[in-house]
C-alpha cells in the first residue's frame, strides 16, 4: 500500500509538473535558468518536460513555481530510487545510513508539499525556511554514510540533482523576500501584554496526560504517552512527565506536543546511543523532535555515551517554531542537534565538549548557560553550524547568555583550548551577542575545521560581549570573521528578525526579548 501511494503521488506530481512546464519556450527556459546558481540541471530537466506548443515565461513568480514543482518531482524520484537501493546495503551500518535517508527524503517531500499546497498559509519567509530545511535533510542523509565510514556509492542515485535544484529555488525566493523587522515594536497583531509567563496556571496543571515512573500517572514511559497522543492537534497537547529518570529513546512526530517536567535534574530522559556504538549522528538522539510546534519546559535531556564514543546526541530538533524553556541538555560531543527550521531556547543549560551545539536551524539561544566539559583531546568547540548554501536563512545566534567551564573542566581549563566554534560547512554562520565569555575561551576565539576550508565564506560575529574571554584583540583574522560594531548589523540576529519571533512566540507564553 505504501509503494502504491508513492507511485500515485509521483504520477500526480509528474502530470501537474508536465502540464505547467509544457508549452514554455526553450529560449525562455535557458534565459531563466541562466539566472540560477545551477543552470545546467535546471535547463536539462525543464527542457525534457517541454512540448512543441510554446509560450513565454513572463514573471519570476511563475518561474519560481516551476522550479518548486520540478524539485518536488525530482525529490519523489530520488525517494523512490533510494527505496530501491535497500537491497544493495550489505551490512547493518550501510542499512542504518540508508534508513536515515529514507526518512529524510520523506521529510523533504513534506516540506516541499507545504510550499506548494494552496491551502497552506505560506509566507516567503516560511518558504525560505522550509526550502532550507529540505536541503539540510538531504545533506544529513549524506552525513550518515560518512559517520559510519561506509561506502557512499549509493548517494549519486539518491540525490538526482535535487540539492542543486533546491539551491536554485532558494536563490529565486531569496531575491523576492526580506526578513521581517519588528525592531521598532510589536507587529499590529501582537499585543505587548501577550508576552508573559504562564502566571495563572502551570503547564503541568493543564496536562492532558501524566507520565510517572511510580505508576501514579496514566503512563510509565514517555514513549507510551507520545505514541498515544493525537498526531495533529489544533491546540497544544501537554504531557506532564513527573520526576524520575526515564531511560528510553523517544521520537515525537505529532504536532503541538509539549513536555513539562518537574525541573532540571528532576525529570530526566536519558540514553546512550552514539556513532561509536554503531548508529548515525542523526539516529543517536535520546529525544528526536519531528512534529512542528513542539515545546519543552523544566526537563533534562541526556546522552551518557561519553566522550570516547564520539557523536552522541541528547536531543535533535527539526521542529519548526519549537521552544525549549528552562531545560538542560547534557552530553559530550554533539550534545544538542539543532537540525533545521526555526527554534528558540530560553534559560537553558547546555553541556558538552566538541561541537556541542550543532546543526542548520535558524535558532536563537537567549539567557542560556553554555558549559564546556573536560574533553579527552584537550580541545572544545562550542558550536559547529552547518549552512551549506549562502541563501539558507539559518544560523546560530547566542544572545545575552553565559559561557563558562563545567565543574569537571574548571581544575584543568588552563590545559584545554576552548573555542566559540568551527565551520562544519561552507557557509557556517554563528554570532555571540551581549554574552559573558569566561576565561576558558581561547584568545583566537574560533578554530579552523580543515585548513582554509570556509574561512572566506563563513560568517562569524561577536557583538558587545563581556567577561575575561571576550577581548577580540587576538581573534582570528579570517575574511568571514566580524567584530560587529553596528547595532543595525547585530539586530539581524535578534529574535524579532532572525526567527520572526514576535509573530509566534507570544502565543507560547515563554518570556523573550525581541530586540538587542
Amino acid at each position: 500500500m505504501k509503494a502504491f501511494r508513492l507511485l500515485l503521488t509521483l504520477l500526480v506530481t509528474f502530470l501537474i509538473l508536465s502540464s505547467f512546464v509544457s508549452g514554455y519556450s526553450l529560449n525562455d527556459i535557458k534565459l531563466w535558468c541562466s539566472q540560477t546558481p545551477n543552470p545546467q540541471p535546471c535547463e536539462y530537466f525543464m527542457s525534457n518536460n517541454r512540448t512543441q506548443q510554446r509560450k513565454p515565461i513572463k514573471h519570476k513568480a511563475d518561474f519560481l513555481k516551476l522550479s518548486l514543482q520540478l524539485v518536488q518531482e525530482r525529490a519523489l524520484i530520488g525517494h523512490a530510487n533510494t527505496l530501491s537501493l535497500g537491497s544493495k546495503c550489505r551490512n547493518p551500518r550501510e542499512k542504518a545510513a540508508w534508513s536515515d535517508c529514507i526518512e529524510l527524503y520523506e521529510h523533504t517531500i513534506h516540506r516541499l508539499n507545504k510550499t506548494l499546497d494552496p491551502n497552506t498559509k505560506c509566507s516567503q519567509v516560511d518558504t525560505q525556511t522550509w526550502l532550507s530545511t529540505a536541503l539540510t535533510n538531504l545533506e544529513t542523509c549524506k552525513a550518515g554514510f560518512y559517520d559510519l565510514e561506509v561506502q557512499d556509492y549509493v548517494l549519486p542515485y539518491m540525490s538526482n540533482n535535487v540539492t542543486k535544484l533546491l539551491s536554485n529555488t532558494l536563490a529565486l525566493n531569496k531575491v523576492q523576500y526580506e526578513e521581517p523587522s519588528y525592531e521598532d515594536g510589536f507587529p499590529t497583531w501582537v499585543k505587548p501584554g501577550d508576552r508573559k509567563l504562564l502566571q495563572t496556571t502551570s503547564p503541568a496543571s493543564r496536562a492532558n496526560v501524566v507520565v510517572a515512573k511510580d505508576g501514579s500517572g496514566k503512563y510509565t514511559t514517555v514513549s507510551a504517552a507520545i505514541n498515544a497522543a493525537p498526531q495533529s492537534s489544533s491546540g497544544r497537547y501537554v504531557i506532564h512527565v513527573k520526576a524520575g529518570i526515564y531511560n528510553e529513546q523517544v521520537e515525537i512526530k505529532a504536532k503541538n506536543i509539549m513536555l513539562v517536567g518537574d525541573g532540571i535534574g528532576n525529570t530526566i530522559i536519558t540514553g546512550s546511543q552514539s556513532v561509536g556504538g554503531g548508529t548515525t549522528t542523526f539516529r543517536s538522539a535520546t529525544v528526536a523532535i519531528v512534529g512542528d510546534g513542539f515545546m519543552a519546559q523544566d526537563m533534562t535531556f541526556r546522552n551518557t555515551a561519553g566522550a570516547a564514543n564520539h557523536q552522541a546526541v541528547a536531543l535533535r530538533s527539526g521542529s519548526d517554531l519549537s521552544v525549549f524553556y528552562r531545560c538542560s541538555f547534557e552530553g559530550y560531543q554533539d550534545t544538542l542537534y539543532v537540525l533545521s527550521n526555526r527554534q528558540f531556547y530560553r534559560e537553558c543549560d547546555i553541556y558538552g565538549t566538541v561541537d556541542f551545539i550543532f546543526g542548520n536551524a535558524a535558532v536563537v539561544f537567549q539567557n542560556c548557560n553554555l558549559f564546556a566539559r573536560n574533553p579527552p583531546n584537550k580541545v572544545n568547540t562550542i558550536t559547529a553550524q552547518g549552512r551549506t548554501d549562502p541563501n539558507q536563512n539559518t544560523g546560530i545566534s547566542i544572545h545575552n547568555s553565559k559561557v563558562t567551564a563545567a565543574s569537571d573542566l574548571e581544575p584543568v581549563q588552563s590545559s584545554v583550548k576552548t573555542y566559540l566554534g568551527r565551520p562544519w560547512q561552507q557557509y557556517s554562520r554563528t554570532v555571540f551577542m551581549k554574552t559573558y565569555l569566561d576565561t576558558l575561551i581561547n584568545p583566537a576565539g574560533w578554530l579552523e575545521w580543515n585548513g582554509n576550508f570556509a574561512l572566506s565564506t563563513l560568517y562569524y560575529g561577536e557583538y558587545m560581549n563581556t567577561g575575561p574571554g571576550s577581548s577580540t584583540a587576538s581573534r582570528v583574522n579570517w575574511p568571514g570573521y566580524h567584530v560587529i560594531t553596528s547595532a543595525l548589523e547585530a539586530s539581524k540576529f535578534t529574535v524579532a528578525n532572525f526567527i520572526a519571533g514576535n509573530s509566534w512566540l507570544p502565543a507560547t507564553s515563554v518570556p523573550f526579548t525581541s530586540t538587542l
